[in-house]
């Protein structure tokens, strides 16, 4: 797209020529020699000092109306004569950069004759762009501040929540890459191994070393980093913690020498992203990748918790990445056992009011809940899906909704929270407690009622409304 500058002043020019030249062919037009001459030597090649109050100036310039006319509003007592001449000249893509600190009254009535005129403050053309790069200097620093202090440690344990998920694998590998380390020096471990089948398979094509580690060898690391998941999570087993890079709801109870955690990010691989870019490292194809597939799969392709950040950096990562291998990724969802507990769901789930509940015995490893949950997420009326089972003589409970209703952290937490682990964000949220606790608490034995305590109690916050009940929605 083409832009003609008309400036008054050599800041706004120089902002103009900062703001615009990465995307735009951008023009200035000057009244004064002078000020073209400095605004040349600053880097706008295409400056002309012309009358811009005359017709044949913006003839000579090529005006169309395509092109998009930006005028400095500097206060200046001829600046209608300005746009009578753009106009007459075949402007009609006229925008106002305002800078003087008049009243609104000029502005209503050059927009009273002036209808095609465009309003922009200098507020509006700075805020995105400086807010960007005080947010990058403020990583920064917390990432360099970082490196500083493992940048001595022998050896380094980068771990996971239990049984791995595409984030936290490659929130690992790129937290490695930050350090500045290799497999040798900073392992990526986990305390239960990884056993979702596409989970294995991006193992196996990214080449990625993920180690199971016991509580007795925590001790044996001078330092220990956390990504995705709080130390929580570990109970009594972890002592000692120096840094972790969460996007999951801050929780408390716990101390480290370094956090960076965003509730409001869609994954942690986004974090890192940032974490990557602040300080100018180069990423590999094989982490590009790995983190691409991560933020995917994490924010389901952008349908759940995600925001500008993840967008911009999946842009950023995408060109790095091999998409290919995320295909061959994606291609282990479905398997002949998932189809199964899929079925079996079906066959004694309950869809009540929009929400689909299934209680699905003891299937073999706890992965199969919220794969389950995220399948019937996608069925026609339903908007909250609510999956359990029993996994380790563990009650594993899945959530999930699409994202306009009420909160899926907030339904677990409210009935889980007191007997177990519950947590979670608007749209995804999982609760483990011991059985027998969930047994004791609800007084519930078998599957079908089991099934029907939990959409009950599903329903029932669904229906709250300032602490009373409302009448049952369809």
């Amino acid at each position: 797209m083409r832009c003609l500058a008309v400036c008054q002043t050599e800041l706004v020019g120089r902002l103009l020529h900062a703001v615009l030249s990465p995307r735009f062919e951008v023009e200035f037009l000057v009244e004064k020699k002078e000020l073209a001459r400095r605004l040349h030597d600053a880097g706008a090649n295409a400056v002309h000092a012309a009358d811009p109050k005359r017709v044949d100036t913006y003839v000579k310039a090529d005006l169309l109306p395509t092109t998009s006319v930006i005028i400095e509003d500097a206060g200046q007592r001829n600046l209608p004569k300005v746009l009578e001449a753009v106009r007459d000249a075949g402007g009609v893509l006229v925008y106002l950069l305002g800078t003087s600190f008049e009243d609104d009254k000029r502005a209503a009535a050059l927009r009273a004759d002036f209808p095609e005129l465009t309003n922009v403050t200098l507020a509006e053309l700075v805020a995105p762009h400086l807010a960007t790069e005080l947010n990058r200097s403020l990583t920064r620093q917390r990432v360099q501040q970082y490196q500083r202090y493992f940048s001595d440690a022998d050896r380094v344990l980068i771990l996971t929540h239990h049984d791995p998920d595409p984030d936290a694998i490659a929130s690992g590998l790129a937290l490695r890459t930050v350090l500045r380390r290799n497999k040798q020096t900073a392992i990526i471990g986990t305390m239960q191994p990884v056993t979702r089948p596409e989970n294995q398979r991006m193992l196996k094509l990214l080449d990625i070393h993920v180690e199971t580690v016991t509580p007795e060898q925590l001790g044996s690391f001078e330092k220990v980093a956390l990504v995705d998941v709080q130390p929580h999570y570990f109970g009594e087993h972890l002592r000692h913690v120096d840094l972790v890079v969460d996007h999951h709801p801050e929780t408390t109870g716990w101390t480290a020498m370094f956090k960076d955690i965003r509730s409001d990010y869609g994954s942690t691989s986004t974090i890192l992203t940032e974490h990557l870019r602040a300080v100018d490292l180069d990423i590999s194809e094989r982490t590009a990748t790995a983190m691409l597939y991560a933020i995917k799969s994490d924010t389901l392709f952008f349908n759940r918790q995600a925001n500008r950040a993840d967008l911009d950096a999946f842009s950023y990562l995408y060109p790095l990445a091999d998409a290919g291998l995320i295909r061959k990724m994606e291609g282990a969802e479905i398997t002949r056992e998932r189809l199964d507990y899929v079925i079996k769901a079906w066959q004694q789930g309950r869809l009540v009011e929009h929400v689909f509940c299934a209680f699905l015995g003891e299937p073999p490893r706890d992965d199969f809940i919220p794969y389950v949950a995220d399948f019937y997420l996608q069925l026609e009326d339903v908007q909250w899906t609510v999956v359990s089972g029993v996994v380790n003589d563990q009650m594993v409970v899945s959530v999930r909704n699409l994202g306009y209703s009420r909160n899926a952290g907030d339904f677990v937490r409210r009935w889980f929270n007191d007997i177990g682990s519950a947590g979670g964000h608007r749209t995804m949220a999982k609760a483990v407690v011991p059985l027998e606790a969930f047994q004791t608490k609800f007084g519930v034995h078998e599957g079908n009622r089991i099934n029907q305590r939990m959409l009950d109690l599903v329903l029932d916050f669904l229906h709250e409304l300032n602490g009373k009940k409302t009448p049952k929605d369809a």
